[in-house]
């Protein structure tokens, strides 16, 4: 699996250096994984990036894992519905590194 971190304070003045990152996990060749234990604050222009790789991931038969997230960013995932897209799955609050 392909991982990709997103930590700190998310929104749309930050979205232009999620591009490079967000393009790479499209050029994994499997499922990805994104660690959002570190993510601090999140708008809803992450979560359209997020459904967009989602799609494209979906497209390729693949899945986005979304893993870690604290709790104001996990209702904002499913507030914005991202939780019930096809190709994504949500995990419990620990970090995609925890055994």
């Amino acid at each position: 699996m392909a991982i990709l971190r997103i930590s700190g304070d998310e929104d749309r003045t930050t979205s232009g250096r999620r591009r490079r990152p967000l393009s790479a996990a499209l050029m994994a060749t499997r499922d990805v994984i994104v660690d959002l234990s570190e993510l601090r604050f999140a708008d809803p222009s992450l979560m359209i990036d997020l459904a967009c790789l989602a799609q494209r991931l979906r497209a390729q038969g693949r899945t986005l894992w979304l893993s870690g997230a604290q709790p104001n960013i996990r209702t904002l995932i499913e507030t914005v519905g991202l939780d019930r897209q096809p190709a994504v799955r949500l995990d419990g609050t620990h970090s995609a590194y925890s055994a």
